[in-house]
């Protein structure tokens, strides 16, 4: 499976870029065969016209993960996320959520939307939230503002 790494919304506003490492944790949880649904979080640093997606966390046990559902406990994810803030003088950050569907082209479900809405309303920092769902093909990617506006971003050849 080929992800792309650069995503960019239409007017090319904000320029998204996956570090290597936090391809790998995607991939490694694509949904195939029986595998259940799987989540983390997107970590990392804010840029002028981007962002930097350098961690994305594994499912951890305190998760509860099913074949057409995922919910993901802030237990694991926030000390992830505490420990890199603080290593890195407060740049390294929480940029959004990321799950798995079984599909090959993923698309959010109503379920999926609501609660991007509630993590973007929730921002300490008022930026919208980074929702990113792995398919079996392919990456859902978009900003979710906290009035519900939507920024779908497309891949970067």
């Amino acid at each position: 499976m080929s992800l792309l790494t650069d995503w960019a919304t239409d007017s090319g506003e904000v320029l998204l870029h996956f570090s290597d490492s936090a391809m790998a944790v995607l991939r490694a949880h694509v949904q195939t065969g029986q595998r259940p649904e799987a989540g983390g979080i997107l970590l990392g640093t804010v840029h002028d016209h981007g962002m930097l997606i350098t961690h994305a966390t594994a499912p951890s046990w305190f998760d509860q993960q099913f074949p057409f559902f995922f919910s993901r406990s802030p237990l694991g994810h926030r000390a992830v996320a505490q420990r890199l803030w603080s290593a890195s003088g407060g740049t390294t950050r929480y940029l959004g959520d990321w799950h798995t569907h079984p599909e090959d082209i993923p698309s959010p479900s109503g379920i999926d939307l609501r609660e991007w809405q509630k993590l973007a309303i929730a921002r300490n920092d008022n930026r919208p939230a980074l929702s990113v769902i792995v398919g079996r093909h392919a990456l859902h990617v978009e900003l979710m503002h906290s009035n519900g506006k939507r920024d779908q971003l497309a891949s970067v050849v």
